[in-house]
C-alpha cells in the first residue's frame, strides 16, 4: 500500500519546515535509548535500547513516522501504523512491542518535556459530547458497525468486555465462553440477582447478562443506543425463550424511570465522559430501590494520569471510542460521595484478565480477516483494529489501565 492509497484523514499534511520530522526524530532517538526495543530503519540501522531478543520496531516509511508525530504527538503513531509507514518486525507481536512504552509513559521523554505536552495537546472536540444526541450517534459509530465484524472474533456469548479467568487452572486450558460466563456470574452474585429480582442493565452488549439474569428467574430491562446491538440482542433472548422476562429498550440511561432492585452496567462509563458523571451516578441512585445494590464493570486507570490527560484528544478516542474517557477508582468513589448516597462497599480488580482477552480477541480477529473484509472493511480498518487490540493489551499487561467490579450502596 503507498500512501496513495491512504484514506484522505491519513495523508500526511504538505510538507513543511515545522513538520520535517526532524525534531520528532531526535526524540524519539533520545526516548529509545532507555526502552528494551529496537527501531530498525529500512537501511537496517538500528537504534534503541533493545538487547538481541528485544522486540523490534521496523520503520517502512521514516520520514512519515516523523512528520506523523511531530503533527499529532498522541495520534500520530497510531495513525503511521494505520498507514503502513510503520510495522512490527518478524518475529515481533505488536502487543509484546507497545508494551515497554505503555510502562514508560509517564517517564519515557525527559521530565522538562513531559511537562510541555499541554503545548501539543489537543482539547477533546465539543462534537463528541455525550450529550443525548451526542451518546447516540459516539455509540453508534463503534457498535453500529456490523454484527457480523463483532461475531467474527468474539465467543459464542457475544460479550465485548473483559473475561474472568479461573484460578485453579492455567488460562490457556479454559475456554473464553467459559471465562465470559463466570464474569457475568460473579457480577450477578454482588447484585444479588436472583428470582424475583427487578434488574435495570445500563447497556445491553448482545443479550448475555440479560439472559442469564432472567434463567436466574429475574425480570430485566435493559438499554442500548446501539440498534443493531437491540435487534441481535432480541433474537438472542428470544432464542433462549426469555421474551417474557427481558424488555429490550432503544434508550439512554438518562430517559430510564421505575425502580429496581439490582442496577448492573459493565464497561459502559467509559463512555459516559466526565462532564456527566454527576447525571450517571445521579440516575443509578435514583434507579435503584431502597435495599438494593448497584454493580459495576469499569476499566479503570490511575487517578494522576487520568488528571493529566482527561482534556486531551487522542487516538483511542478519534478512531475507537469517540466521547470515552476512562475514570479513576478516585473519580468514581469522589463523584457518587458528591453526588448521591452511594458508595463503593467492595472493589475486585483482575486487569490481568483483560490482557488474556485482548490477545485472544486480537488473534481471533487476525484469523478471521478474510472473512471481515469480505464484509466491506478495507487494509486500513484491519492495521486500526489490530493497533486498537494490540495497545489496549499492551495497558492492562503493565498495569497501566486495570479493571474493576465495583459495588455501589447507599451510606
Amino acid at each position: 500500500m503507498t500512501t496513495a492509497d491512504l484514506p484522505a484523514a491519513l495523508q500526511l499534511p504538505r510538507p513543511r519546515a515545522a513538520l520535517s520530522g526532524a525534531v520528532a526524530r531526535r526524540l524519539a532517538h533520545v526516548a529509545l535509548a532507555g526502552v528494551p526495543v529496537r527501531m530498525r530503519y529500512p537501511d537496517g540501522r538500528e537504534v534503541g535500547g533493545g538487547g538481541p531478543d528485544a522486540p523490534v520496531l521496523q520503520l517502512v516509511r521514516p520520514r512519515a513516522v516523523f512528520q506523523r508525530l511531530e503533527a499529532h504527538p498522541k495520534i500520530g503513531l497510531g495513525e503511521a501504523y494505520m498507514a503502513g509507514d510503520w510495522t512490527a518486525a518478524d518475529g515481533t507481536d505488536l502487543a509484546q512491542l507497545l508494551m515497554p512504552f505503555a510502562a514508560r509513559l509517564s517517564t519515557i521523554l525527559p521530565r522538562p518535556l513531559m511537562r510541555m505536552r499541554a503545548i501539543v495537546d489537543r482539547a477533546l472536540p465539543a462534537a463528541q459530547r455525550n450529550t443525548l444526541t451526542g451518546s447516540r450517534a459516539n455509540i453508534e459509530a463503534h457498535y453500529d458497525l456490523s454484527n457480523d465484524l463483532f461475531a467474527a472474533f468474539l465467543d459464542e456469548t457475544m460479550t465485548y468486555s473483559s473475561a474472568w479467568f479461573a484460578g485453579d487452572t492455567p488460562w490457556e486450558q479454559q475456554s473464553l465462553a467459559e471465562a465470559q460466563r463466570r464474569k457475568i456470574d460473579l457480577l450477578l452474585d454482588r447484585a444479588g440477582v436472583g428470582a424475583g429480582t427487578r434488574v435495570l442493565e445500563i447497556g445491553t452488549g448482545w443479550g448475555e447478562l440479560a439472559v442469564r439474569a432472567a434463567s436466574r428467574g429475574a425480570r430485566v430491562t435493559t438499554i442500548t443506543l446501539s440498534r443493531e446491538q437491540r435487534e441481535l440482542a432480541r433474537r438472542r433472548i428470544a432464542a433462549a425463550g426469555l421474551t417474557d422476562r427481558v424488555d429490550v429498550r432503544l434508550q439512554d440511561y438518562r430517559e430510564v424511570d421505575g425502580r429496581y432492585d439490582a442496577v448492573v452496567s459493565v464497561e459502559m462509563i467509559e463512555a459516559v465522559g466526565e462532564d456527566y458523571w454527576p447525571t450517571y451516578f445521579r440516575t443509578l441512585d435514583e434507579r435503584l430501590a431502597p435495599g438494593g445494590t448497584v454493580v459495576l464493570q469499569a476499566i479503570l486507570m490511575d487517578h494522576q494520569r487520568l488528571l493529566a490527560t482527561r482534556n486531551s484528544f487522542g487516538w483511542i478516542q478519534k478512531y475507537i471510542f469517540p466521547g470515552g474517557l476512562i475514570p479513576s477508582l478516585q473519580a468514581i468513589e469522589e463523584v457518587s460521595g458528591r453526588h448521591t448516597s452511594l458508595q463503593v462497599a467492595d472493589s475486585a480488580h483482575f486487569g490481568a484478565h483483560y490482557a488474556e482477552t485482548l490477545r485472544r480477541w486480537r488473534e481471533t480477529f487476525l484469523d478471521a480477516w478474510p472473512k471481515v473484509r469480505d464484509g466491506g472493511f478495507d487494509e486500513t480498518f484491519r492495521r486500526m483494529w489490530e493497533f486498537y487490540l494490540a495497545y489496549c493489551e499492551a495497558g492492562f499487561a503493565v498495569g497501566y489501565l486495570d479493571v474493576a467490579q465495583l459495588t455501589l450502596r447507599r451510606a
